[in-house]
């Protein structure tokens, strides 16, 4: 197992979220606080986006679908949006399994993710 690091920066162009390692049950506590401070952040951000870079994610369990998740949601009710940056298929699998790809917008990079309209 590897260990959980977890980082938020606000950018010019949105909020940042770079998350490193395992996302489980055992670790979905160290990285929840940097998801609400995020969207804390993203609420007097003039582009209102969170980006979350799970391009480092070596594991994506059902804590971390759970996580991610609600913090859309979240996201959603203040109006901000929460994209994520992921293209390895131990992270998009467990999505698109759930059907989640449906719900959560995903781009294949941060640059991506931070300059492109939905749905492209």
């Amino acid at each position: 197992m590897q260990m959980l690091v977890v980082d938020h920066e606000s950018r010019d162009d949105a909020v940042v979220v770079k998350v490193a390692g395992d996302i489980d049950s055992s670790t979905v506590d160290e990285l929840t606080p940097h998801l609400t401070a995020a969207l804390k952040l993203a609420e007097a951000h003039p582009a209102r986006l969170v980006v979350l870079d799970l391009q480092p994610v070596t594991f994506f369990g059902s804590a971390a679908l759970n996580a991610v998740l609600d913090c859309h949601e979240k996201g959603k009710e203040g109006g901000t949006a929460v994209r994520l940056a992921a293209d390895q298929d131990h992270v998009l699998r467990p999505i698109q399994v759930t059907e989640l790809d449906r719900v959560l917008e995903i781009y294949p990079t941060v640059s991506d993710a931070l300059h492109r309209k939905p749905g492209q």
